[in-house]
């Protein structure tokens, strides 16, 4: 068996589609067999975990599967491999670097409450 790092793709859909499309990349890991178990696995993921739902304001929300993205063999497993990079272009870099240093602020005092509830 091999592991696997598969990207699912899914369209968010609210009430009527008339909106800015969105896409939610999800990668995954995938223990198989071989690349086209893996590949299998992966669509069945993705076909079994879409979703019908009402949000907040009573509109229907559909996440529907489109496909697997890509799939890459991950031969051995060693501490602080990259296993994804993307790059984005933002209009206003200060605003996305603020979002990350919330997002770490909120991750570290997530930490910091797990490990004072084990004390």
């Amino acid at each position: 068996m091999q592991w696997y790092l598969t990207k699912i793709i899914f369209q968010i859909i609210c009430g009527n589609g008339n909106h800015t499309p969105q896409f939610d990349e999800q990668l995954r890991l995938i223990l198989a067999d071989d690349e086209t178990q893996a590949l299998l696995k992966a669509r069945k993921l993705g076909e079994d975990e879409q979703d019908l739902f009402l949000n907040e304001q009573n509109d229907l929300v559909r996440w529907k599967f489109i496909d697997v993205a890509d799939l890459y063999k991950l031969s051995t497993m060693i501490d602080g491999a990259e296993i994804f990079s993307r790059i984005e272009e933002y209009d206003h870099a200060d605003a996305y670097i603020e979002l990350v240093h919330r997002r770490a602020v909120q991750l570290q005092q997530t930490e910091s409450r797990k490990l004072l509830q084990l004390i």
